[in-house]
Protein backbone atom coordinates (compact mmCIF):
# COMPACT_ATOMS: atom_id res chain seq x y z
CA UNK A 1 0.00 0.00 0.00
CA UNK A 2 1.33 3.36 -1.10
CA UNK A 3 -0.07 5.55 1.81
CA UNK A 4 2.51 8.11 1.21
CA UNK A 5 1.81 8.92 -2.51
CA UNK A 6 -0.41 11.58 -2.02
CA UNK A 7 -2.24 13.60 -4.52
CA UNK A 8 -0.41 16.70 -3.24
CA UNK A 9 3.40 14.90 -3.54
CA UNK A 10 2.67 13.73 -6.95
CA UNK A 11 1.60 17.52 -7.99
CA UNK A 12 4.78 18.17 -6.66
CA UNK A 13 6.71 15.42 -8.47
CA UNK A 14 4.95 16.61 -11.74
CA UNK A 15 5.94 19.86 -11.25
CA UNK A 16 10.11 18.89 -10.27
CA UNK A 17 9.43 16.83 -13.58
CA UNK A 18 8.21 19.30 -15.81
CA UNK A 19 11.82 21.52 -15.33
CA UNK A 20 13.81 21.27 -18.24
CA UNK A 21 16.35 23.72 -17.42
CA UNK A 22 19.11 22.98 -13.79
CA UNK A 23 18.68 26.72 -12.92
CA UNK A 24 15.15 27.06 -13.01
CA UNK A 25 14.66 23.75 -10.96
CA UNK A 26 17.60 25.37 -8.70
CA UNK A 27 15.55 28.42 -8.21
CA UNK A 28 12.28 26.89 -7.54
CA UNK A 29 13.56 24.45 -5.09
CA UNK A 30 15.47 27.91 -3.59
CA UNK A 31 11.84 29.10 -3.20
CA UNK A 32 10.28 25.71 -1.90
CA UNK A 33 12.40 25.28 1.01
CA UNK A 34 14.96 27.16 3.29
CA UNK A 35 18.77 26.72 3.09
CA UNK A 36 19.00 23.98 5.94
CA UNK A 37 16.60 21.99 3.95
CA UNK A 38 18.03 21.89 1.15
CA UNK A 39 21.59 20.89 2.96
CA UNK A 40 19.97 18.63 4.28
CA UNK A 41 18.60 16.97 1.29
CA UNK A 42 22.09 17.58 -0.50
CA UNK A 43 24.17 15.34 2.61
CA UNK A 44 21.46 13.00 1.93
CA UNK A 45 22.40 12.34 -1.78
CA UNK A 46 26.01 12.46 -0.92
CA UNK A 47 25.42 10.02 1.84
CA UNK A 48 23.97 7.59 -1.05
CA UNK A 49 26.80 8.02 -2.98
CA UNK A 50 29.48 7.20 -0.81
CA UNK A 51 27.53 4.19 0.43
CA UNK A 52 27.38 3.16 -3.18
CA UNK A 53 31.08 3.06 -2.97
CA UNK A 54 30.77 1.25 -0.12
CA UNK A 55 32.21 4.13 2.96
CA UNK A 56 31.77 3.36 6.23
CA UNK A 57 29.19 5.06 7.81
CA UNK A 58 31.34 6.61 10.02
CA UNK A 59 33.33 8.41 7.41
CA UNK A 60 29.97 9.10 5.63
CA UNK A 61 28.77 10.92 8.81
CA UNK A 62 32.04 13.20 9.38
CA UNK A 63 32.35 13.55 5.45
CA UNK A 64 28.62 15.29 5.99
CA UNK A 65 27.91 15.76 8.95
CA UNK A 66 24.86 13.65 9.22
CA UNK A 67 24.58 11.45 12.46
CA UNK A 68 25.50 7.79 11.83
CA UNK A 69 21.95 7.38 13.24
CA UNK A 70 20.94 8.75 9.51
CA UNK A 71 23.24 7.17 7.31
CA UNK A 72 22.07 4.04 8.90
CA UNK A 73 18.51 4.80 7.96
CA UNK A 74 19.67 6.00 4.45
CA UNK A 75 21.36 2.40 4.22
CA UNK A 76 18.22 0.99 4.94
CA UNK A 77 16.16 2.54 2.59
CA UNK A 78 18.95 2.28 -0.50
CA UNK A 79 18.64 -1.33 0.35
CA UNK A 80 15.15 -2.02 1.10
CA UNK A 81 13.34 1.15 -0.04
CA UNK A 82 10.82 1.79 -3.14
CA UNK A 83 14.13 1.53 -5.44
CA UNK A 84 14.41 5.40 -5.72
CA UNK A 85 18.20 5.49 -4.95
CA UNK A 86 18.72 2.54 -7.17
CA UNK A 87 17.35 4.59 -10.27
CA UNK A 88 18.67 7.78 -9.28
CA UNK A 89 22.33 5.97 -8.73
CA UNK A 90 22.13 4.44 -12.36
CA UNK A 91 21.37 7.51 -14.21
CA UNK A 92 24.40 9.62 -12.68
Amino acid sequence: MNTWKTPKLKKLVKTLSSFKSETNLLDFLRDLCTLEELEEMSSRWEAVQMLDKKISYREIAEKTGLSTTTVTRIAHWLNHGEGGYQKALSQK
